[in-house]
């Protein structure tokens, strides 16, 4: 049965068995991502990701569109500041989502586009129904679409962020699979089946060694290839020397199932 932990006008939070799900609910607004609504998110994954036993956090939008990124309608006309504070906070969100210990799913249905397709290549892992799309269509309106351009261009490559980025055109569920922004798309009947599989295998391991992981390797995804072996050597025998991880081996061992302590 699904519990509200908080309930706020914008963002909604249900627990779901080991998975807290956070909806943008503003479906009216396509999901719009205004300063408010980007520090309620940013408030709700921070205390998702502190309840002890919540092992995987999915983020969706209610309605037709995931999020259609910023709220254009609180853009005019305001002064630098404004916009620095925008900016800071939705900067602080994205990375934000790489420092919670547990992973973080897009699950998307319907249109990511601008800070929304910003937040698709932010997460972790994203679930795609065929319908979705996404595009970074700032170009088009005169503020091109810079920050969203830093995990597309992470996750995608060079040259097809840039397309992306310079023409504005949207791309199809089917294209943001081959160039990996997204991990899987099913239809969107299979969409709820195919998070709660990601979740489940998820939710199989050790939350001390899941976490331990996801830390790592955003970590050492920017460094060159020595620098990266450095820090992944140390914590992987850090990482060894853990009960969990002892615990793990040996049920390997014996042929059991383990007990995991997340410690």
């Amino acid at each position: 049965p699904m519990s509200t932990l908080t309930d706020n006008a914008a963002v909604r939070v249900d627990r779901d068995g080991p998975a807290a799900r956070i909806v943008l609910d503003r479906s009216e607004k396509r999901n719009a991502l205004s300063l408010e609504v980007m520090r309620e998110l940013l408030a709700t994954l921070r205390s998702a990701a502190a309840e002890p036993d919540v092992r995987a956090i999915v983020l969706e939008g209610a309605g037709p569109a995931f999020s259609a990124g910023h709220d254009l309608s609180e853009m005019v006309g305001r002064d630098l500041a404004f916009y620095q504070r925008l900016f800071e906070v939705c900067t602080e969100l994205m990375e934000a989502i790489h420092r919670l210990p547990q992973p973080v799913i897009a699950k998307v249905e319907g249109i990511a586009t601008a800070a929304g397709c910003q937040l698709v290549a932010a997460c972790d892992l994203a679930v795609a129904a065929d319908t979705a799309r996404f595009a970074t269509p700032g170009v088009k309106i005169g503020l091109f679409c810079s920050t969203p351009m830093v995990p597309l261009s992470r996750a995608i490559g060079r040259k097809r962020a840039l397309d992306m980025l310079l023409t504005g055109r949207a791309i199809d569920a089917s294209t943001a699979l081959d160039w990996g922004l997204v991990n899987r798309v099913v239809p969107a009947s299979e969409l709820e089946h195919e998070v709660s599989e990601l979740v489940e295998a998820i939710a199989r391991s050790s939350p001390l060694t899941v976490g331990i992981g996801k830390e790592a390797f955003y970590a050492q995804i920017e460094l060159d290839e020595h620098r990266a072996y450095d820090l992944t050597k140390a914590v992987m025998a850090m990482n060894a020397g853990a009960g969990d991880a002892q615990e793990g081996i040996c049920a390997f061992l014996e042929k059991r199932a383990p007990t995991w302590q997340g410690r």
